[in-house]
């Protein structure tokens, strides 16, 4: 048996019917580039022998009964791999209307907690997709957000791809063995146990929290910063009210050599702010367009890269959520992408020196579930002032192709969850020459998600044309306005009382 996280298991006390916790994708596979004879069977046979590849596909979640501590996972002795790979055929035209609709009802389910909470749908009939032949293939997966991190995501869908159109065959055994569904009095024990031992870590996190604090106290450089964007300091916008079951959806692709390009062009810029700006212009044009831009600008939570310079690629992914400021109140989209550079410029610094806790860890399994339920039934999220107005998830993925059972995927576009109060997420992935944008949401907020989607189109090429045109004496002219300012208090103990302020508004909020 293996204990959720307190985070993880926050994500199994925040699902509801209307908000399900699975994250996923549409993997888009060209019927030109999949071998003769590509079928659901090949597929299935793939995964079949694939199993071993990631414990997710097989361990099944179990609960402990009021929530006396955070669920489990046991390999799964009911495991039946056909209840988790459906097969479906896309209604006529069979178009990108249709594979962005059944994507939007498939993830509008929530996964069933009885078996492993996992599903890959296999679509046939992608008859009339621009770009892609007729007759073409999709995977519409979903994974609950409890059971995979990245790290965990990537295991498991790499388990399944190749680098080649050949396919692996893995070595070894399958070792794998079935548990027994525990009694209700072995998880009241276990859970006991599991109490006991996190009283034992209790002292070591205090000291860890300590010497975290110690380095916010003593870092001078934040006290050179203006701060980045406070919790619940976001504008209400139409993307922050209560959610509905219904989803929709909808991806849109970019050639990755126009953000590199725009990147070349503005030094000092990364390939994350563009990104970021590129979805800033898109929502303010589609706010714009429905009169409903607020006037102070939106807020994203972000992940940011925060690996220091001595560190090399070896070190591992060094990333952290943060508030970035989008500047959608400014219409020049050159002068908007500077200053989202220096909102995450000062965000790095921040996160840098302000690691992250697992103070999650510590509260009583119980009061965390109580708190995310009644949340969540409330509906509360919906209805104060926003913790930020959009969630933009920027994930890195190969340079190069990768194939499924022996066909090249051509697409992939990427899902993530959505909750009252925070009614649009921005999934943007690379993969080989593109960089794609998946648009998460539901019909009562962004009905439209294909206008959204150009309107980022349109962002993009207002982006392109203002820096690409720009000769170097404009370009250093341009640059010059747009450093980093210090703050009018330099007060080395600034950031402690920032850091402090925030937390505490989390937790009144939370209270409240």
């Amino acid at each position: 048996m293996q204990v959720l996280s307190a985070l993880d298991a926050t994500f199994i006390y925040l699902e509801s019917e209307h908000s399900p916790m699975a994250i996923g994708g549409v993997y888009i596979i060209d019927s030109k580039d999949a071998p003769e004879g590509f079928s659901y069977d090949g597929w299935y046979k793939l995964v079949e022998s694939r199993l071993r590849g990631s414990k997710v596909f097989r361990d099944r979640l179990i609960e402990v009964p009021w929530a006396m501590s955070f669920p489990f996972w046991i390999r799964d002795p009911d495991f039946d791999l056909q209840a988790h790979l459906p097969r479906i055929k896309l209604t006529k035209p069979g178009g990108m209307q249709e594979l962005m609709q059944l994507a939007s009802e498939n993830w509008s389910e929530v996964l069933d907690r009885s078996r492993p909470l996992w599903e890959m749908a296999f679509v046939e009939g992608l008859d009339n997709i621009e770009g892609v032949s007729k007759g073409s293939y999709a995977l519409i997966t979903k994974v609950h957000h409890a059971a995979v991190d990245g790290k965990a995501g990537g295991e498991m869908m790499s388990s399944l791809m190749d680098l080649s159109p050949e396919i692996r065959q893995l070595k070894g055994k399958d070792t794998w063995r079935p548990e027994e569904i525990p009694s209700s009095w072995a998880v009241i024990t276990g859970a006991w146990s599991g109490a006991a031992r996190k009283a034992l870590g209790l002292p070591g996190f205090i000291g860890k929290t300590v010497m975290g604090a110690a380095q916010v106290y003593t870092d001078k450089r934040l006290s050179q910063l203006n701060p980045p964007p406070r919790i619940l300091s976001a504008p209400k916008s139409i993307f922050n009210q209560p959610i509905r079951s219904a989803r929709t959806y909808w991806g849109r692709n970019f050639d990755f050599r126009r953000i590199k390009a725009i990147r070349k062009t503005v030094p000092g810029t990364t390939i994350n702010d563009v990104v970021l700006a590129v979805c800033a212009g898109g929502l303010r044009h589609y706010l714009l367009d429905k009169g409903q831009l607020p006037e102070k600008q939106l807020v994203a939570m972000a992940p940011i890269s925060v690996r220091k310079e001595t560190e090399g690629e070896d070190s591992g992914n060094q990333v952290s959520a943060m508030l970035v400021g989008l500047e959608t109140n400014i219409s020049d989209p050159l002068k908007r992408l500077l200053n989202i550079h220096g909102n995450t410029s000062r965000s790095k610094i921040h996160a840098s020196a302000m690691p992250a806790s697992e103070l999650t860890d510590f509260l009583p399994s119980e009061t965390l579930a109580a708190a995310a339920r009644v949340y969540t039934r409330t509906r509360l999220g919906g209805y104060h002032r926003p913790f930020f107005n959009v969630t933009i998830t920027n994930v890195p993925g190969p340079p190069v192709p990768f194939y499924l059972a022996g066909a090249k995927i051509n697409t992939v576009y990427g899902m993530a969850p959505i909750l009252d109060g925070l009614g649009l997420l921005l999934v943007v992935l690379s993969y080989q020459d593109q960089i794609s944008i998946g648009i998460n949401s539901c019909e009562q907020i962004v009905p439209d998600p294909d206008y959204l989607a150009d309107c980022f189109g349109r962002s993009m090429v207002e982006l392109e044309n203002a820096a690409l045109q720009l000769d170097s004496d404009d370009l250093d002219n341009t640059l010059q306005e747009y450093t980093i300012e210090p703050m009018v208090d330099a007060n080395p103990l600034a950031s402690a009382r920032l850091a402090l302020d925030q937390a505490l508004e989390a937790i009144k909020a939370l209270e409240k």
